[in-house]
């Protein structure tokens, strides 16, 4: 008899532990618990800890708390530019309700995988290219509220979302690197300009006060030749002034005066040989003298023969010529 009592309380006991095992879970600190019983949601959660469910009948569902860094992959879409691009990102969520998490939504990570997706193509067929490559904050805020609005349903909280890389087509990635290269020779351009103009005010200034003090300029010259020649060169360049070139210059232009122009008849007249003649003297009533009365031309009174003189083309008689010729 006592030999079955003792029989029957190990029995018992050993029952008892199998169903303590079985029975018995644990929930870890980042976790919270669901339970089913018969189908049928239990309304508490169970916390973190040691917890008992009852074997066969209870079914527990372990949600995960953390934050769930999930990528989305790279998605190929036309910018509304219409430029082909394709861009990954991403996504930082959490589950803050795990009721809705197991009841509302066969698999939450699944959904809003698929959701990210989604969202990721339509906010890239909404932009354009400058925006995706230099205004991602603002991109990043819209695909955190196209995706958040639907998972609130599902118990999930979407914390951040951000766009890893833009990938371009090889032909637009020269003609990025064109217009930065063309942007950047405007840039040195304007910057080149400005510096000439500065210096030209600068100069100007230097030579208002130089003109007002000429040895300064002298003494400028000087420095610059000892500058030159201090290079050790085997030529020495000596500036030349600019303004005696431009005498030259008009003095070449400039044609020679006529001798006896614009006398009248009191002025010289020159002969066919060179020889200058003076004109009749007249008498007081202006007309000329008989012409025995003409100064001779003067004769050469050495014993050499005098050369002919070489002939030269006649000359356009002037004005005072013709007055004589008419008298």
């Amino acid at each position: 008899m006592v030999q079955e009592l003792v029989i029957a309380l190990v029995a018992v006991f050993c029952a008892g532990a199998l169903y303590v095992a079985s029975a018995a879970r644990v929930i870890r600190q980042y976790e919270r618990g669901v339970v089913l019983r018969l189908g049928r949601l239990r309304d508490d959660v169970r916390l973190p800890g040691f917890t008992m469910v009852v074997p066969g009948i209870d079914r527990l569902r372990k949600v995960n708390m953390q934050i769930v860094t999930m990528p989305v992959p790279a998605q190929d879409g036309i910018t509304r530019d219409n430029v082909t691009v394709r861009v990954d990102a991403v996504i930082y969520f959490k589950v803050v309700d795990p009721t809705n998490a197991v009841i509302a939504v066969e698999d939450y990570r699944f959904a809003v995988s698929q959701m990210a997706q989604t969202s990721l193509r339509s906010i890239i067929g909404k932009s354009d290219l400058d925006d995706l490559l230099s205004n991602r904050e603002k991109l990043n805020q819209g695909l955190e509220v196209m995706i958040d609005s639907p998972a609130v349903s599902w118990g999930v909280q979407i914390d951040r979302v951000e766009i890893k890389d833009v990938s371009l087509p090889e032909t637009m990635k020269r003609s990025m690197a064109r217009q930065a290269e063309a942007d950047r020779e405007r840039r040195a351009r304007v910057i080149n300009a400005d510096a000439e103009l500065q210096a030209s005010k600068k100069l100007a200034q230097a030579a208002g006060e130089m003109s007002a003090q000429p040895a300064a300029l002298q003494l400028r010259l000087l420095q610059t030749v000892v500058a030159v020649a201090a290079e050790k060169n085997s030529t020495l360049v000596l500036p030349f002034p600019v303004e005696l070139l431009r005498f030259l210059e008009r003095a070449q232009q400039q044609p020679p005066a006529v001798e006896g122009a614009g006398t009248g008849r009191t002025g010289r007249r020159s002969s066919v040989n060179g020889a200058t003649e003076q004109p009749p003297p007249s008498s007081g009533n202006g007309s000329p003298l008989p012409e025995a009365e003409a100064p001779r031309p003067e004769t050469r009174t050495s014993e050499e023969p005098a050369a002919p003189p070489a002939p030269t083309p006649p000359a356009a008689p002037s004005s005072s010529e013709q007055q004589y010729a008419h008298h």
